[in-house]
C-alpha cells in the first residue's frame, strides 16, 4: 500500500532533522553549532475510509485535508 492520497495525490516529503550543540550567543555562549544533520520523512495523515462514489461504496486511502475540504462523500 503506497502512502498516498487517492484523491489529490499527496505522498510523503522529505526534509532534515537537525542536532545542534552549544548555548545561544544570546544567553552568554560561543553560539549553537550543528553536530548531526538526518535525512527523515514527513508523511500524509492517510485515513481508510468508505467512499460513497458511483451510486455505490469503496474503501479508500483519503488525507485528512481532503475528507476536511469535503471534497469526499463518507459512506
Amino acid at each position: 500500500m503506497a502512502r498516498v492520497c487517492e484523491i489529490c495525490g499527496k505522498g510523503p516529503s522529505t526534509g532534515n532533522h537537525i542536532i545542534r550543540h552549544g548555548l545561544p550567543k544570546k544567553k552568554g555562549g560561543i553560539g549553537l553549532h550543528t553536530t548531526g544533520i538526518t535525512r527523515r520523512r514527513f508523511l500524509p495523515n492517510l485515513q481508510r475510509i468508505r467512499v460513497a462514489e458511483n451510486g455505490g461504496v469503496s474503501r479508500k486511502n483519503v488525507c485528512a485535508s481532503c475528507i476536511k475540504r469535503g471534497k469526499v462523500v463518507k459512506a
